[in-house]
């Protein structure tokens, strides 16, 4: 069973302090992001999503997660599911490290 709030976690820490209510839009914080964080850091975090995506953890475990600590993404508007928003995001760290 998956964690919450679990300030060691980076998954937790990545979803929790980059998409949190006070940001103006999931893609505005992606934005910001990719441009003030180091390439090595968004190299690690692409390591440690896709890990969470492959775990053994159940689909719905994943989703629960993802909602509870990207609580500034509201996931019925994007139409994906949590873990499928989750995916482009590590597919969108990968354009941004491959741009550089």
């Amino acid at each position: 069973m998956l964690v919450k709030n679990n300030p060691e976690d980076p998954v937790f820490q990545f979803l929790a302090g980059t998409f949190h209510q006070d940001a103006d839009s999931p893609e505005e914080a992606l934005q910001e992001l990719l441009t003030e964080e180091s390439k090595e850091y968004l190299k690690s975090a692409i390591v440690f999503l896709t890990e969470f995506i492959n775990s053994e953890y159940s689909d719905d475990e994943k989703n629960e997660y993802i909602q509870h600590c990207a609580d500034g993404v509201y996931f019925p508007d994007l139409e994906l599911t949590p873990i499928q928003w989750l995916k482009s995001v590590v597919e969108q760290l990968k354009e941004a490290v491959k741009a550089e």
